[in-house]
C-alpha cells in the first residue's frame, strides 16, 4: 500500500482519545509531530515509518478541497520542520503542523471541536486550578490569577 500513497499525503490514524496526523513523504516514510507520542514528554517533529505512525491502527487519507502546494512542495514543508521543539496540545499539534504543511495555514479541527463546547461549562472548567495549570504546559500561556474582589 506505501507505494500506491501519494506524496504529500495527510494521513490520520485514530489513537484512543484523538486522531493522530502526518505526511507522507515517500518511500514508506511519514514525518509527523510526534507530540505525547511516547508518553506525558512532548517529542519533536520526526520522521518514520508508516508502520509506527500508524502502529497497528490503520489510517486515511484527509482529502483538502484546495491545495496551495503541490505534493512534493507538502513533504519538503514537512521535512523542513524535523527537529523542531514546539509542541503545543492547543496551539501547535500534529494537525496544525500538517494543515500547515498542505494548506499553509496551521489550524486543528480537533481543538476547534473541543473549544467549542458550551461556554457555560467551558466558563467553569476555565476557573480549575487544574485546567489553567494545563493550559500553561501546552499553550506556553501565562498563568491567570483572578484578583480578589
Amino acid at each position: 500500500m506505501p507505494n500506491q500513497l501519494p506524496i504529500g499525503a495527510h494521513l490520520v490514524t485514530p489513537r484512543s482519545w484523538y486522531d493522530h496526523h502526518g505526511i507522507y513523504i515517500g518511500d514508506g516514510r511519514v514525518v509527523h509531530y510526534a507530540g505525547f507520542c511516547q508518553g506525558y514528554h512532548a517529542g519533536p517533529v520526526e520522521e518514520v515509518s508508516l508502520a509506527d505512525f500508524e502502529c497497528g491502527q490503520g489510517f486515511r487519507i484527509r482529502a483538502h478541497g484546495r491545495t496551495v502546494f503541490s505534493g512534493d512542495e507538502i513533504a519538503a514543508r514537512a521535512r523542513s520542520r524535523v527537529g523542531e521543539y514546539g509542541y503545543k496540545l492547543l496551539a501547535n499539534n500534529c494537525e496544525h503542523f500538517c494543515e500547515w504543511c498542505v494548506t499553509g495555514r496551521s489550524r486543528s479541527r480537533q481543538v476547534e471541536r473541543l473549544l467549542s463546547y458550551p461556554r457555560a461549562a467551558g466558563r467553569r472548567i476555565a476557573e480549575t486550578r487544574v485546567f489553567r495549570t494545563l493550559l500553561r504546559l501546552f499553550t506556553g500561556a501565562p498563568a491567570v490569577t483572578r484578583q480578589p474582589a
